[in-house]
C-alpha cells in the first residue's frame, strides 16, 4: 500500500498526517480540506519537517478529490468539533451531511479503500460511511477505542506510578459516556490490574475515561487531536503492514454479543482487508448489560440519523 489519503486539515486530520509521515511506511500522504490552502500550508509544513526528523514520506494538500484517485486507505476527519455544553449527538445533522458526502466523493475516484471514521458522534458517523461507500463493511470502521483505551490506560499509569507502555486494557460499547471498560482484561506487565489499585480509585478511573473528551473540551475549548490523531495513524499502520494487531474499533455487528445491524465499538483484527476478524470475548453479566446499554445509546442516535433521510 502507498497511498492514505486525509480528509479534512483541522487539527486531527493534519495530526493523522504528520504521525503517519513520520511513520514512513507509506509513499504518499494526501491530505484534503474545503479550505485548499490551509490543506496545502499543514502538508507544505510535515514536508518541510521530513529532513530534520528523517523520512521520505510526502504530504501534499488539496481541495481536489481527483488528486485522491487510487487511496488504499482514507481517514475521514471532517466534520464540526465538539464545543462545550454540545454532547456529541449534537452533532449528527451537520456532520453526517459532511460525512456522507466525502464518502461519496472518494468512492468516485477509488475503487476498494479501507476508510476510517474519526468524525463525531463516531458510531453513527461509521455507519453513515458505509452506507455511503456500498463498501463491505470489513473495510469501513470507526476509531473510537483506541483513543478511549490510551486515555484510560495514561490515567492508570499515572496513578500506579508505572510506564503506560506496560499497560493492555480492553473497552467496548459506543464512544462517549455509555463506553464499557473492563478492568478484569487490563493487565500491567501481565499482571491484573485489579490486583495494583483499589476499587474505588479504579472506579474514579473508569469514570473519567468514560468523560475523557468532555475534560479535553472544557480545558481547551475544542476537541482534543494529538491522542485521536495518532490513534487513527496506528489503525493506518496496522492495515499498511498487514500487523494484524488487535484494537478495539468501532465496527458493524452482525450477531457477535448479542447485536445486529449497529456499529459498535469490540476487538478486532487489523490487516491489509481491513477488519480480518472480530474477536468475541466471554462477558460476564454486568459487563454484557453494559454494552448493551451503550448499543441502546447508539441506536437512538441512528434513528435520528435515519429520520434525516441522508442518502
Amino acid at each position: 500500500m502507498s497511498k492514505v489519503t486525509v480528509v479534512g486539515a483541522g487539527n486531527v486530520g493534519a495530526t493523522v498526517a504528520n504521525v503517519l509521515a513520520h511513520k514512513d511506511i507509506v509513499k504518499e500522504v494526501v491530505l484534503l480540506d474545503i479550505r485548499g490552502d490551509f490543506a496545502k500550508g499543514k502538508a507544505l509544513d510535515t514536508w518541510e519537517q521530513a529532513p530534520i526528523d528523517y523520512y521520505s514520506t510526502m504530504v501534499r494538500g488539496t481541495d481536489n478529490y481527483k488528486d485522491t484517485k487510487n487511496s488504499d486507505i482514507v481517514v475521514i476527519t471532517a466534520g464540526i468539533p465538539r464545543k462545550p455544553g454540545m454532547s456529541r449527538d449534537d452533532l449528527i445533522s451537520t456532520n453526517a451531511k459532511i460525512v456522507a458526502s466525502v464518502t461519496k466523493s472518494i468512492m468516485k475516484y477509488s475503487k476498494k479503500p479501507i476508510i476510517i471514521v474519526v468524525s463525531n458522534p463516531l458510531d453513527v458517523m461509521t455507519y453513515a460511511a458505509w452506507k455511503a461507500s456500498g463498501l463491505d463493511a470489513s473495510r469501513v470502521m470507526g476509531m473510537a477505542g483506541i483513543l478511549d483505551t490510551a486515555r484510560y490506560r495514561a490515567f492508570l499509569a499515572e496513578e500506579l506510578n508505572v510506564s503506560p507502555k506496560d499497560l493492555q486494557a480492553v473497552l467496548m460499547g459506543g464512544h462517549g459516556d455509555t463506553m464499557v471498560p473492563l478492568p478484569r482484561y487490563t493487565t500491567v506487565a501481565g499482571i491484573p490490574v485489579t490486583e495494583m489499585i483499589d476499587k474505588d480509585k479504579l472506579k474514579a478511573i473508569v469514570e473519567r475515561t468514560k468523560k475523557g473528551g468532555g475534560e479535553l473540551v472544557k480545558l481547551m475549548g475544542t476537541s482534543a487531536w494529538y491522542a485521536p490523531g495518532a490513534a487513527a495513524a496506528q489503525m493506518v499502520e496496522s492495515i499498511v503492514k498487514d500487523d494484524n494487531r488487535i484494537f478495539p474499533c468501532c465496527v458493524r455487528l452482525t450477531g457477535e454479543y448479542g447485536l445486529k445491524d449497529i456499529f459498535l465499538g469490540v476487538p478486532v483484527k487489523l490487516g491489509k482487508d481491513g477488519i480480518t476478524q472480530k474477536l468475541e470475548l466471554k462477558l460476564n453479566k454486568t459487563e454484557m448489560k453494559g454494552l448493551h446499554k451503550s448499543a441502546d445509546a447508539v441506536r437512538n442516535v441512528m434513528k435520528t440519523f435515519e429520520k434525516m433521510k441522508i442518502s
